[in-house]
């Protein structure tokens, strides 16, 4: 299951707006920034096809600005 972390830049003035279009989609964990207009975006997803998914998804976001991945590990199941 891939495992991803993200810092997530919200264009001027949204990142309310932000915080609540990434909570709202499946397989995503969001945490604000106390100190910054930032957030940090943790995604999890059982196959590659959710994955392409949310990223298509993430893509559509108008209030995001920029998105940059801090880390990605993939786990592999155990039989």
């Amino acid at each position: 299951m891939p495992i991803k972390s993200y810092l997530a830049h919200p264009h001027d003035g949204k990142k309310e707006e932000l915080i609540q279009a990434l909570s709202n989609l499946n397989h995503c964990d969001v945490i604000p920034a106390e100190n910054k207009d930032v957030l940090v975006l943790i995604t999890e997803t059982e196959t590659k096809a959710e994955e392409d998914i949310l990223k298509q998804k993430l893509e559509t976001i108008s209030s995001l600005k920029l998105l940059a991945m801090v880390s990605g590990f993939n786990t592999p199941k155990k039989n």
